[in-house]
């Protein structure tokens, strides 16, 4: 009997899955297996993991469907997480700029002008 095999039933014991229930569900290599279950399908060090005597029957590379159907039967609820809608970030609402009021500019005085003003 091999301690690591597709099947073995393991408590995560590293990481932020720590104390969750997985499966084996393929061998990598000699130091890291794939897993799946209570934590998050993903390939994991063999040292971060701490087998159980518990062997559920399934397929090597078993969906995840797979792996909570057998891990019910076995009475472990598997709760699958959903990825939330990404919401629009709050835009900051900016100032527009005021352009400074400026004079009209003065007319010139033309010596047409001049007379009209002196009559």
């Amino acid at each position: 009997m091999r301690m690591y095999e597709v099947g073995r039933l393991c408590v995560k014991i590293a990481g932020r899955d720590a104390k969750g229930k997985c499966v084996i569900v393929d061998i990598v290599d000699k130091n890291s297996v794939l897993i799946d279950g209570q934590v998050r399908r993903r390939k994991c060090n063999i040292k971060h993991l701490e087998p159980l005597n518990e062997t559920v029957k399934i397929k090597k590379n078993a969906s995840h469907s797979d792996v909570v159907k057998a891990l019910d039967a076995m009475g472990i609820k598997v709760v699958d997480t959903k990825k939330r809608e990404a919401k629009a970030k709050p835009g900051r609402a900016r100032a527009s700029k005021k352009k400074p009021e400026t004079a009209e500019p003065a007319e010139k005085e033309t010596a047409k002008k001049k007379k009209e003003k002196k009559k």
